[in-house]
């Protein structure tokens, strides 16, 4: 096979690459599943313990862009070809353009900025290829990095849903943010 040019490919900047999730992706989400706090931050519970059997799974049914899963899930890599973690734009409503985004990086390799890069390329994607309309998202009261994120990604707080979450012996609030396709472009149009 001919070597790959990523010269002017949508889907990287500088630093990362989204691609889509590969069977051989099940160890990083394995080793994903034993990070308890960001886990908890992500899922807002406590899951049951990992087995190989549910990463496999998971790997197996998100692969390849597998349509009727409700999400479009990317892995990150870095530009080496190193799985640092995965993303995926889910929750569309294609009638109202509306959209949420999921994502875990790796312990080894957060506070990077590998988290706002990918966003951002899939904000890009949901936006001006997908004529999606609204970002909506939340995050976990106490979640300062993914808080700080959406701020910086140009999201606005729209809200509080006060003490919705049951988690870790009491009950937490989600801070809600949002960000429309205009407020996007205008931000994109300031970092050129």
């Amino acid at each position: 096979m001919k070597e790959l040019v990523y010269t002017n490919y949508f889907w990287q900047d500088d630093d990362i690459r989204l691609r889509a999730i590969e069977p051989e992706d099940w160890e990083g989400h394995y080793y994903n599943r034993f990070d308890t706090p960001a886990r908890r931050l992500l899922e807002c519970a406590v899951e049951l313990p990992p087995t190989v059997t549910e990463a496999k799974n998971f790997t197996e049914k998100f692969s390849d862009f597998s349509p009727g899963t409700g999400r479009i899930m990317f892995t990150i890599e870095n530009l080496n070809g190193e799985n640092i973690g995965g993303i995926n734009l889910n929750s569309i409503d294609e009638r109202n353009g509306t959209f949420s985004i999921g994502i875990q990086i790796d312990r080894d390799h957060r506070g990077k900025g590998y988290g706002t890069k990918a966003t951002r390329i899939l904000l890009r994607y949901a936006f001006l290829e997908r004529r999606l309309n609204k970002f909506n998202d939340y995050v976990l009261e106490g979640n300062e990095a993914s808080a700080a994120m959406m701020r910086k990604l140009g999201c606005i707080q729209e809200g509080v849903r006060r003490e919705v979450i049951y988690t870790n012996g009491k009950y937490h609030d989600l801070i809600l943010f949002g960000l429309t396709k205009e407020e996007f472009i205008e931000i994109e149009r300031k970092d050129m």
